[in-house]
């Protein structure tokens, strides 16, 4: 992975270091409420997050999919396909304005009537201190290409004559691709955060475009948010991504998952370890691997995997998901909805010693992995503290014991447990610790000299 970065040490970013200088951490709607999120539910995960989490560094609020779409009441329709009628055009119709740009649905989003798209609910989070982001599908709608619909910022190209018709998503029938070398392709997306900024949109989720990698789009879309005149963070989803784009990504996304859709199942964690294995040495400020949302919480209130639910992890599993997250430096984004959250989710979120691992970390390496455990490690910088994350990944209880010259320590050693927020004690030469299953355990290292 060295090798990517001295390519992008070389030739330059063209993201910003200083949008998503740190890991960004937030919340986001699809884990608890599918495509079906309503405006209220937005405000009262904003009102949760200020009142209980600002103040711990999470302050984004995500719209997930399908903002466009109008969900009858009680719907969880996770993702319906348009149909085409007699004349061509689409059935369900997205909410549209005449320049082929997707808007909020009124019915979900009531502040939205009248044409004022997301400015008022972006305006409220953004009373709260807080910042406010969207999730958004690769390219233009299909229905804007039926309706030809007027490319703003140019003079008579129409949406069809921008779009990839053979550019679609397998799982979503309701956007092509843009093929950017046609005149008026960069100017759609140009467009698109023009509007987006007027909303004070702070972050964009954009969907079906790591998988197959689409390196034009992702410049399209870096180009549009450098000339929007507002930061934005740009977050590429979903994964698998490939390693081989990882100086491409570098250079133009501050975010890009590294895996599919990733759920409470303890084999889809151990699935983590690997891919995060395969991206060591690339994330930094403003370019950081993507492990996706945080499944901790009230899960799948309204879809879309599986029955309303607090998380089938166990809370052991919890303790080493948040962890692993934040050993690695992942953006931390949760998937639960946040007013349910009990005393136990609340703690998990709120340790400021574990979110410094996040933030203030730097370089993190796996050290080893075998017979069961596993640690990992980063560095502090301006120090000779090291984070050290245990963990066991087998099926039974069992001591995780770290050698101190494996990380390059001599002398004594105070171990601090960053869960616990205590000192454990000084040692001379190594620390065992046991776990029990699927656990975890976070150490601050402090070498005396």
């Amino acid at each position: 992975m060295t090798f990517f970065l001295l390519i992008c040490l070389l030739f330059g970013s063209r993201v910003s270091a200083q949008v998503a200088a740190t890991p960004p951490m937030g919340w986001n709607s699809y884990n608890c409420f599918g495509s079906a999120v309503h405006e209220d539910e937005v405000k009262a995960n904003a009102d949760y997050m200020a009142d209980h989490l600002k103040q711990y560094g999470w302050e984004y609020v995500v719209v997930d999919f399908l903002w466009s779409y109008d969900n009858p009441p009680g719907s969880n329709i996770g993702n319906p396909f348009q149909l085409r009628l007699q004349d061509g055009s689409y059935v369900p119709w997205l909410t549209m304005d005449k320049w082929g740009r997707l808007t909020p649905q009124p019915n979900k989003f009531p502040s939205a009537f009248g044409g004022n798209g997301f400015k008022p609910l972006g305006d409220y989070i953004h009373s709260k201190g807080l910042k406010f982001g969207i999730h958004v599908m690769r390219g233009i709608p299909r229905q804007a290409v039926w309706a030809k619909s007027p490319v703003k910022g140019t003079n008579g190209i129409t949406a069809d004559m921008v779009a990839d018709t053979n550019s679609k998503c397998p799982w979503m029938n309701h956007m092509y691709g843009l093929d950017m070398k046609k005149p008026g392709a960069q100017e759609y997306l140009n467009s698109l955060l023009e509007l987006y900024a007027s909303w004070g949109v702070d972050f964009i989720k954009v969907d079906d475009l790591s998988r197959p990698y689409s390196n034009a789009e992702v410049e399209g879309y870096q180009k549009a948010i450098q000339q929007c005149g507002r930061p934005v963070v740009l977050s590429l989803s979903p994964g698998e991504t490939p390693v081989a784009q990882a100086a491409h990504a570098t250079k133009y996304a501050n975010m890009w998952r590294m895996a599919d859709d990733f759920w409470d199942n303890w084999k889809e964690i151990l699935h983590m370890f690997d891919y995060a294995k395969s991206w060591e040495g690339v994330g930094g400020p403003g370019h950081w691997p993507d492990c996706d949302m945080i499944q901790i919480g009230k899960l799948s209130k309204r879809g879309p995997v599986g029955e309303e639910r607090f998380s089938r992890f166990t809370q052991d599993e919890e303790i080493t998901h948040m962890t692993f997250w934040s050993i690695f430096q992942s953006p931390l984004m949760l998937g639960g909805n946040l007013p349910e959250n009990r005393d136990f989710e609340l703690k998990l979120f709120t340790n400021d010693e574990v979110i410094a691992v996040n933030q203030k970390g730097a370089h993190p390496k796996q050290l080893y992995k075998k017979d069961g455990a596993m640690i990992w490690y980063s560095q502090i910088p301006g120090s000779k503290d090291l984070y050290v994350a245990f963990f066991n990944i087998g099926d039974d209880d069992k001591s995780v014991s770290l050698n101190f010259r494996d990380l390059g320590l001599k002398g004594k050693v105070t171990v601090r447990d960053l869960w616990k927020k205590q000192d454990v004690g000084q040692f001379s030469s190594s620390y065992q610790q046991k776990i029990n299953k699927h656990g975890a355990a976070l150490f601050k290292l402090s070498p005396k000299n």
